[in-house]
This record gives C-alpha cells, structure tokens and sequence, in this order.
C-alpha cells in the first residue's frame, strides 16, 4: 500500500471512530475514484460509524464521504457541499470551455484538488461543486478563464437539470468482455486497452478494476482516467456473423 493510501486509511478510520464516539457527524474532502476504490474496500470495517455518500449531485464521480446517521445521532446535517455556477460576462464573445480550462483556472487559484468536486458543463456554462469552506473565495477570485471574463455566483436550490448529459453508442464486439468493449468506445487497439488495467486507470461502479476479461453487466459505470466514462447497457442483438450489438451511454 502506498503512503498515500495509508494517510487516507488513517484518516477515515479516525473519522468514523470520531463521529461514533462523539456522536456528531464528520465529513472527508471529496475522494476521487482511486480513494473511492479504498473506501469499498474498508466499508466493512467502517459501516458502524454509519455512512453516506454524496457530490452534490446524481452520478458524481468525486465524492464526500459523511460518517454518522441520522437514526443513531437524532439530527440531520447537511454535505458541506457549495455549488457555483460559472457563466461568461458576455456570451457572445465567450470562448467554448472545456472541463480541463475550468480546473486548469481553479487549480491556478492555488485550491487543493480536494476540495472540488465535479464540474458540470451546460453549453456555455458550468457548475462546480465545492466544500462550502472555499466558496465565498471562489465567488470572489474567479474572474477569468483563459481569454474569457467570467462571474460566480452560488446556486442555492438543487437543480434537476445538473445530470450528466449522455450520449448512446452502439457498438460491435465479440464479447462483453471490458477490455474489449472500451477498446471500441474509445477506439483503442487492445494492447492499449490492456495496458490501462496494469496502470490502475479502469474503475467499474466506483471499485478500481485490474481484471481486463471481467464481464460487464448491464447498468455496470466504466470510468476511464484520461478519456471519460459511460454506462454499459447491455445487447440489443447479435449478428448473423455472431457479433453483439452493445449499447452503452457516453458521458459528455
């Protein structure tokens, strides 16, 4: 295990005995999926402090992790999660963002990866989730991203409409098999494909996967680092010449 690894074992040890022995609840930073990937494989030894999980909204990759529950401590707290919306001062002459201009922006401001989660692009908008401890600075000191002005302001409902959008594609492949069906979606030889398995860049459902013939199940959530994520959603029919028609969801 590396030190990395064992710091965040310490640290969710200590918070779950904390919440459990103080009775108050206590929240990690946002995890990303390698420190999701440890968390499942400790959440048998920390389900007894009680645990929730949540990144501001449905589907996040980056996540808090909220230790206690309301049946044992008698009260609710809310995720100390804050969610910005980031707009162009001038749409007409904003440039057309991408996710890595956004973080490349917020990393610029010297915030610690940690403390944001996902970040959500509408068209020529975008919404950040946060930990509401950065977020009065956020609103003040990001005003620009790359060659476009830009104002923050904090939104203060939920919003159904902050759900990934997603995109259908089909697909022929020999099998289910996962190093396959990503070689297709991302159009990969296999050897490429393979080789992310060995550097630990292939998560399923949240749990870091290093079997490159697992078989992928319907509704099963691929996420690969460098090139996105999808939802496979399994056959819709095989071909005279014995390949299957596989559909999966594209995260945008």
């Amino acid at each position: 295990m590396e030190k990395e690894e064992i710091l965040l074992q310490k640290r969710l040890q200590e918070l779950a005995k904390r919440s459990y022995d103080k009775g108050i609840y206590c929240f990690t930073e946002f995890l990303d999926p390698a420190g999701l990937d440890l968390f499942f494989r400790m959440e048998k030894e920390l389900k007894y402090a009680g645990i929730t999980l949540f990144g501001g909204a449905q589907q996040c990759d980056r996540r808090v992790i909220r230790f206690g529950n309301p049946e044992e401590l008698g009260y609710e707290e809310n995720f100390p999660i804050a969610c910005i919306q980031i707009e162009p001062l001038q749409e007409k002459f904003s440039e057309q963002l991408s996710h890595r201009d956004y973080l490349g922006a917020l990393m610029n401001q010297g915030i610690e990866r940690s403390n944001l989660g996902d970040i959500l692009i509408k068209e020529k908008k975008a919404y950040l989730f946060c930990l509401d401890r950065i977020e009065k600075y956020l609103l003040e000191s990001l005003t620009r991203i790359r060659h476009t002005d830009v104002r923050c302001t904090k939104i203060e409902e939920a919003i159904e409409f902050l759900k990934p959008e997603r995109q259908r594609e089909i697909v022929l492949c020999p099998s289910e098999r996962i190093d396959v069906v990503i070689a297709k979606l991302y159009h990969l030889s296999r050897t490429q494909s393979t080789e992310m398995f060995r550097s630990k860049k292939i998560f399923v459902n949240s749990r870091l996967c290093e079997n490159n013939s697992y078989q992928l199940k319907a509704d099963d959530i691929v996420s690969v680092r460098g090139f996105g994520k999808f939802q496979y959603m399994g056959i819709s029919h095989q071909t005279k010449k014995g390949k299957l028609s596989i559909q999966a969801d594209i995260y945008k």
